[in-house]
Parts: structure tokens; C-alpha cells; sequence
């Protein structure tokens, strides 16, 4: 039990012993990609422990991030995906696939994400603290000035604010956003029309 909660009255009315994660959103992509939480604020009678309920559909990505007081747990309950991290150590990148009754372990600082390898991919991520913190890539992105990331890194400011510039300020959190994904499939599609229309073009000539 966590020292926060070794003085506890437990004798008093509020005190919780059920919550329905269901009922407690974190994030929302749209109906197939989203988190829900469950922390101390929500159970009061947690100790050291929390947990984010994770959908995802294939391919989408909780972006990169990291917990600076808490190590990460990830369960796998339905579906499949790789969680990638960065060992800090060797400055390498491990992919690690799980699928339904196997886990992968994040030890606490190290910067990671994951992805889902299949639709309806459904995960636990257990925290050894009951209120993890989140460093997201995003806000890191979107809120370094882009003339200190342009001059530290001897990149062309223009394009670097260009590129970023789909961020908009927001936190990711599952990414890619919706409206990325149905600019890609019509820049495909566009793509297609045009290569298409060039072979049939020098066909008939």
C-alpha cells in the first residue's frame, strides 16, 4: 500500500472501491481509437498504481512519450502491436510485439510508443504511481521554438516550421490524426488517377 494512503480512514463513507473505467476518458481519436484512466483521484483506496485503457484500429500510434516519475506495464488483452522504446544506454531502438496475453515492460524515463499491428487492438498500461506524468513528442515539436530547433540543429527554419506546422499546437496523444489519413488516401488516390491516365495516354498516342 502506498505511504500516501497509510492514514486513511477507511470507516468513512467516501471511501471507493469501484470505479467503471469505461466512465472516465483520457482521450478520444474517434470511436475506435481512444483511452480511458483510472487514477487515485478517481479510487481514492489505490495505492501506488494506475492505469490507461487503450483501442486502437492497425496502425494508429500512441506517439511517442514518456513518464519522468512511473514505469509502464503494457498488457496485452485483444489484438496485437509493437511497443518501441529507446534504451538510453545503448541509444537503440527495441521493438517489442505483443499480442493477446503478453506484455512488455517500459522502464520509467525511457521515451517510447506503441502501435497497433491489428484492428480492435485493445491494451492495459499499469503505472507504478497514481498519477503518471506524460512528456508527449508533440508538445515537444509544436512548443520549441522552431529558431532554436532551426539554429541548435543546422535546420532550414522555413521548412522545419512548414513541417510542423500540421501539429497546430496540439497534443497527439494517438496519432495519425483523422484528417492526415484521409489526406494521404486522396493524395493516393490523385496519384493513381494521374499514373493511370499517363499509361493509357502514351498507349493511344
Amino acid at each position: 500500500m502506498g505511504k500516501e494512503n497509510e492514514y486513511m480512514d477507511y470507516t468513512k463513507s467516501n471511501v471507493q472501491y469501484f470505479s467503471d473505467v469505461n466512465k472516465n476518458r483520457l482521450f478520444t481519436r474517434n470511436n475506435r481509437n481512444y483511452i480511458n484512466r483510472l487514477g487515485r483521484d478517481v479510487l481514492n483506496t489505490l495505492g501506488n498504481v494506475s492505469l490507461l485503457d487503450i483501442y486502437l484500429s492497425k496502425g494508429k500510434t500512441v506517439e511517442p512519450h514518456y513518464h519522468q516519475n512511473a514505469a509502464e506495464l503494457v498488457y496485452c488483452i485483444s489484438g496485437s502491436a509493437q511497443v518501441s522504446l529507446i534504451n538510453p544506454f545503448t541509444n537503440k531502438v527495441e521493438n517489442i510485439r505483443i499480442t493477446r496475453g503478453q506484455v512488455a515492460n517500459v522502464p520509467q524515463g525511457w521515451w517510447h510508443w506503441e502501435t497497433a499491428v491489428e484492428d480492435q487492438t485493445h491494451l492495459l498500461a499499469i503505472f507504478d504511481a497514481p498519477y503518471p506524468e506524460y512528456i508527449f513528442g508533440s508538445d515537444i515539436l509544436a512548443r520549441t521554438p522552431a529558431e532554436v530547433l532551426a539554429k541548435t540543429y543546422c535546420l532550414d527554419k522555413t521548412k522545419l516550421q512548414e513541417t510542423l506546422r500540421p501539429l497546430n499546437n496540439q497534443t497527439i496523444i494517438i496519432g495519425p490524426p483523422d484528417e492526415c489519413s484521409q489526406q494521404r488516401s486522396e493524395e493516393q488516390k490523385a496519384s493513381h488517377q494521374e499514373n493511370t491516365d499517363g499509361y493509357h495516354y502514351y498507349r493511344f498516342k
